[in-house]
């Protein structure tokens, strides 16, 4: 989706400035009466929001390090993790976070991409108050972006991009080529050979593991873990690779995982595939 709508920019002559943000410790960061009050404001009322006051209340916590414990204190902030409900009320108290903004936004549980055109300084001004906009509304939540980790940063897409400088409070945004995207890793000029290359290490790392740890080499056992541990990494967003070199360097790994199977080592490339049927 995100890669699609940068994409019909690019088509129409445009160029994009994208910014990737996150919250800092956002499950964490939540206060429970701000909760409550997103809660009613978005008509979760009456038997179900006491239902969630009582579950968030009485909750505590302490530190154990080495043997030694901390008093209990109370827990007034954070929704509880690993639970089913703990997502869904971090969406609901992010929800408004783009009811003021311009440009587009893609919120994915704490991470945010807010992006535009950028062909004039006027573009670039209205990304910038859409991230004065976004500061506002972390303090008005007590719900701050991570400052660290290199964020947050901006990506500039396209070939006459003027490379604009941001800023986040008094902090200048990094600026950078190669950003990993829930998994994905997308670069300012959008080939995919970077992913490619993750995908192909990650792909081999997996082979390596089955020739050592297995030694019943079956072909219907091999064959299954080929499909459920390795051809995963290989078809993840790299489906439809343009470049050759892509292209061969993918496929350099059903050949070495092929060649490893008892009695298919001196056939052809495509009579193994013929015989399992890949």
């Amino acid at each position: 989706m995100f890669l699609d709508a940068v994409t019909d920019y690019l088509d129409n002559n445009n160029c994009v400035d994208v910014i990737f943000l996150d919250f800092a410790k956002a499950f964490d960061k939540v206060r429970h009466h701000r909760l409550l009050d997103k809660l009613l404001s978005h008509g979760i009322g009456a038997k179900v929001w006491s239902w969630l006051k009582e579950w968030l209340s009485g909750r505590k916590q302490r530190v154990c390090i080495s043997g030694y414990k901390s008093a209990w204190r109370m827990v007034t902030s954070g929704v509880p993790k690993w639970s089913v409900l703990g997502p869904v009320l971090f969406l609901i108290v992010i929800n408004d976070l783009d009811a003021a903004l311009v440009n587009s936004i893609l919120k994915f549980a704490d991470d945010i991409k807010l992006f535009g055109k950028v062909n004039n300084d006027s573009d670039r001004e209205s990304i910038q108050q859409d991230l004065h906009r976004l500061l506002d509304w972390s303090d008005k939540w007590q719900m701050p972006f991570n400052t660290y980790k290199c964020r947050p940063m901006v990506m500039h897409i396209g070939t006459r991009n003027n490379n604009f400088t941001y800023y986040m409070g008094n902090q200048s945004l990094d600026v950078v080529t190669d950003e990993n995207d829930l998994g994905v890793s997308i670069s300012s000029n959008l080939r995919p050979t970077r992913q490619c290359q993750l995908a192909y290490g990650k792909a081999s790392k997996a082979v390596g593991l089955i020739a050592r740890t297995i030694s019943y080499k079956s072909v219907d056992v091999l064959l299954r873990l080929y499909k459920s541990l390795v051809r995963p990494h290989l078809e993840y967003s790299v489906w439809s690779p343009y470049y050759e070199k892509d292209k061969i360097l993918l496929e350099r790994i059903q050949h070495r995982f092929t060649r490893m199977i008892p009695g298919f080592k001196t056939s052809s490339y495509e009579e193994r595939l013929r015989k399992l049927d890949l």
